[in-house]
C-alpha cells in the first residue's frame, strides 16, 4: 500500500511541471506596435520582439504575431479578440479588461524645442501658444498624465498614430513638444532632433511596463501562468539580458531590477 502510495506521488510530482504551463491547445495572439527600440519593423527586432520569442519559447506555444497601432491593441484586448500585447502601463480603466506582468520600469520625459524658451514643465503649461504631441491612446507617468490631460481640455495637443510623425512635427514647429522614454532616444540622433530640443524630466517614479493579458480571452489561472513566465525571466537575468542588448548595462539593470508594483 505504501509503495502504490510512493510511486503515485513519484508520477505526480513527475508531471507536475508540464501541467504547470500555460494552455497551448489553441494557437495565441500577440500584438506589437512600432516605438523606437521596443519594435520596429524595418529590421523586425526589438525589446519587445525579443520578450515575445523568448515567451513562446519557454511556453511551447503557438502565437501568432502581428503589428497594429497601438490603439487598436487596446480595442482588440478589451473585446477579447487579442490575446497579449507588450510593454504596457496600468490606469483604472485599462484594469477592467486587461492584467499585467511587469517586466520593465522607466521614467518620462518632455522633449521641448529650445525655441519655445521653456525651462520647466509649468513654462510649457502656461504659455498658451505651445502644443503637444502625442500618440493615440498613450498614456504615461502621473505627471505626464496631468499635462496632457490639462492640454487637451485647452485644445493644445495634436494626436498621431505613431513616434514618426511627431517627431516630423516636432522637427517642422507643429507641436512644440512631445513625451519621451529611454526607448526613443537613438531616435533623438538618427533625425537630428537633438540638435534643436532639450529634456525636461517629470518629477514622477519609474512606471513598470509589461505584458498586458486580455481577461475576456485568457482565464485567470492562465493569466498567472504567463505571469510566472515573465517573472521566471525576470528572476533568471533574462529580461535584463534583453534590455543589455539595446542599453547600457547600467541603464538596463536599473529599469530591469524593480519592485513590480504600478
Amino acid at each position: 500500500m505504501i509503495r502504490s502510495l510512493f510511486a503515485a506521488l513519484v508520477i505526480l510530482i513527475s508531471i507536475s511541471p508540464a501541467m504547470a504551463g500555460p494552455d497551448c491547445s489553441r494557437p495565441l495572439t500577440l500584438g506589437l506596435h512600432e516605438h523606437g527600440l521596443l519594435y520596429s519593423s524595418d529590421t523586425d527586432t526589438g525589446i519587445d520582439k525579443d520578450i515575445a520569442a523568448e515567451l513562446i519559447r519557454r511556453s511551447g506555444c503557438k502565437v501568432t504575431l502581428s503589428l497594429m497601432p497601438r490603439a487598436r491593441i487596446w480595442q482588440l484586448i478589451e473585446n477579447g479578440a487579442l490575446d497579449f500585447s507588450l510593454s504596457g502601463i496600468t490606469n483604472p480603466e485599462r484594469d477592467r479588461f486587461a492584467t499585467f506582468a511587469w517586466y520593465i520600469s522607466n521614467k518620462y520625459y518632455l522633449l521641448v524645442r529650445n525655441d519655445a524658451k521653456v525651462q520647466t514643465l509649468a513654462d510649457f503649461e502656461r504659455d498658451p501658444a505651445l502644443k503637444i504631441g502625442i500618440i493615440r491612446s498613450f498614456r504615461y507617468s502621473q505627471g505626464g498624465n496631468r499635462l496632457v490631460d490639462s492640454l487637451q481640455a485647452a485644445n493644445r495637443v495634436s494626436q498621431s498614430s505613431g513616434l514618426a510623425p511627431l517627431y516630423e512635427a516636432l522637427a517642422l514647429n507643429q507641436i512644440q513638444a512631445m513625451i519621451i522614454e529611454p526607448f526613443d532616444y537613438p531616435v533623438l540622433d538618427e533625425k537630428k532632433i537633438k540638435d534643436i530640443t532639450r529634456i525636461i524630466e517629470f518629477n514622477d517614479p519609474p512606471v513598470p511596463h509589461g505584458v498586458i493579458m486580455s481577461k475576456k480571452a485568457l482565464p485567470e489561472p492562465e493569466q498567472e501562468k504567463w505571469r510566472t513566465l515573465i517573472n521566471d525571466m525576470r528572476a533568471d537575468g533574462t529580461v535584463r539580458q534583453i534590455l543589455r542588448r539595446y542599453f547600457p548595462p547600467e541603464l538596463a539593470t536599473t529599469m530591469a531590477d524593480f519592485v513590480d508594483t504600478p
